[in-house]
């Protein structure tokens, strides 16, 4: 099977990539600008402009569709909406036989904006004329840990100690979305996550453990519909099958600590 990534150079693109190549696909990649790799084909291609879309999608089978722009939000809205609905266009004249849209848990119920945007994309795949499947998953430990470091830029960790996250580990999202283009179109919906729910004061006592760090967490509740989302769940979902590997896993891969008091 023929495969385009888009994508293809980011966080989850980077597991994908050889994950699709072990599996025996056969793999195109887009980029902004011209890359060489011996064991794929890149095609320069622009989401923002739709320039080199036609080309990218000619003679594929299946489209993984992995190409975002959280931010600024305009740009969002170009790349994530408009940018997609391009895509698909292009690829239901090229005749692909399926579209993967890779999505996030909670963008139907935690009200930010982009998380607005990912669910219009969704549902321009959705309405377009290429089978498709979405696959939602929740976040990975790596922005977690971001996020982490940004909120202890000044001292103490600051955050909600109720929020609820639920790390998935980006290698095995790659394996499902292997899965799922062998599987073949689901014309719905999959939502995939990590194998433990974890409040945010939990997340943070690991990740101190982790790094040996005695920053304390000044515990600051998200205020409105938005904080009230995210407690209530809006990130995590019961979806089966999960993932296996933990937050400490990933904290013991990192830093070298346990994440484990």
């Amino acid at each position: 099977m023929r495969v385009l990534v888009t994508g293809a150079a980011g966080r989850l693109g980077s597991m994908v990539l050889p994950r699709l190549l072990d599996d025996g696909f056969t793999v195109r990649a887009t980029n902004r600008r011209p890359r060489i790799d011996s064991r794929l084909e890149w095609a320069v291609a622009d989401l923002a402009t739709g320039a080199g879309l036609t080309e990218a999608v000619s003679g594929v089978d299946a489209v993984l569709h992995l190409a975002t722009m959280p931010n600024p939000a305009r740009r969002t809205y170009q790349v994530d909406v408009l940018g997609t609905r391009e895509l698909v266009v292009a690829a239901g004249r090229a005749g692909v036989r399926h579209l993967v849209y890779v999505s996030i848990v909670g963008v139907d119920r935690v009200p930010i904006p982009y998380y607005r945007h990912k669910l219009a994309a969704e549902q321009v795949v959705a309405a377009g004329p290429v089978p498709w499947s979405l696959l939602r998953a929740t976040q990975f430990p790596g922005f977690l840990d971001e996020l982490l470091q940004a909120a202890s830029r000044f001292g103490p960790t600051i955050g909600d100690p109720a929020v609820l996250a639920q790390p998935v580990d980006p290698g095995e999202v790659a394996a499902r979305l292997a899965a799922r283009l062998t599987a073949g179109p689901l014309g719905g919906i999959e939502e995939y996550g990590g194998p433990e729910v974890l409040r945010f004061d939990e997340a943070v006592h690991a990740w101190r453990a982790a790094r040996r760090s005695r920053r304390p967490l000044l515990p600051v509740r998200v205020p409105g519909r938005t904080g009230r989302a995210i407690r209530d769940g809006g990130l995590v979902t019961a979806a089966l099958p999960r993932g296996t590997r933990t937050w400490s896993d990933y904290l013991a891969d990192t830093y070298g600590g346990t994440g484990r008091r």
